[in-house]
């Protein structure tokens, strides 16, 4: 009777889990990579291309000016009403984006998961960035707008940078969270569509937080695209109105402790990714 040899395949970490930040760096080139494919696979075959990432904006922006603005006749601030709504669509495409495509990344790359290691973060990461280049895309749509509307921005636009780090660290800590529910609790593909639609209108997108009555100002802060948003629009258009300082701040305590939250939560399930899928 021959032995049969009986060998079991397992992925360990290429250098140990006390250096996971380290091959963050060292697999940065599978970090592009992931990145510039889906990049290339959201605009395959598609009859427009790249448009789309203005397209959907832009008819937001449409649609609330309408109502918000010319129906409802809500403040502006002086500002022309489709900048109002345009300067806040571009940070808040950027995060709607972000949770539609982090969340379902892991699954996206089943297969990969389960054959060699890497740092799972890097596949929600791509996706942030991906959405990243949708931002930057969509934002010539605001320079064109600012344009029309001879509109001239003040000096606090050179703040910008730190908004758009604040909205890819809500991003990311929010699209890491639902990314590992994700790969446990496959009804969280229903969700995020839902929070995404949801958010939309919680947020101050179509209209500006200053509407928001003072007493509620604080709970209504809780939600991280508050200070986000209205950081994009002092940063834009201006004006001490835009924003409430203690609000702001707690929004964007809580866009961090999303993130700090994200990262713990997605690196405890993240042994177990393997064998869930």
């Amino acid at each position: 009777m021959s032995n049969e040899a009986q060998f079991d395949l397992i992925i360990e970490p290429g250098r140990g889990i006390k250096n996971y930040w380290r091959d963050l760096w060292h697999y940065r080139e599978l970090f592009f990579f992931l990145s510039w494919r889906d990049i290339m696979v959201r605009y395959k075959q598609t009859v427009i291309g790249v448009a789309w990432s203005v397209i959907r904006p832009l008819l937001t922006m449409i649609v609330f000016t309408v109502i918000f603005g010319n129906l409802a006749k809500l403040p502006s601030n002086g500002v022309p009403y489709p900048i109002l709504v345009f300067a806040a669509m571009l940070p808040w495409q950027f995060f709607a984006n972000s949770l539609s495509e982090s969340s379902g990344s892991l699954l996206s790359n089943a297969n990969m998961l389960t054959k060699v290691y890497f740092p799972r973060l890097i596949m929600p990461a791509s996706a942030v960035i991906v959405s990243l280049i949708d931002f930057f895309i969509s934002f010539g749509i605001l320079i064109l707008l600012m344009v029309f509307y001879q509109f001239i921005p003040s000096w606090r636009i050179i703040t910008l940078p730190i908004f758009l780090l604040l909205a890819l660290i809500a991003s990311l800590g929010v699209g890491l969270w639902l990314s590992a529910l994700n790969v446990k609790y496959r009804d969280f593909r229903y969700v995020v569509p839902f929070i995404v639609q949801f958010g939309l209108y919680v947020s101050p997108v179509g209209f500006t937080s200053s509407i928001v009555p003072l007493q509620w100002r604080l709970l209504y802060s809780l939600n991280p695209m508050v200070g986000v948003i209205d950081g994009f629009r002092w940063a834009i258009l201006g004006g001490k109105s835009f924003i409430y300082w203690p609000g702001f701040l707690l929004s964007c305590s809580v866009a961090i402790g999303f993130f700090v939250f994200g990262i713990w939560y997605f690196r405890k399930m993240e042994q177990t990714f393997a064998d869930i899928i």
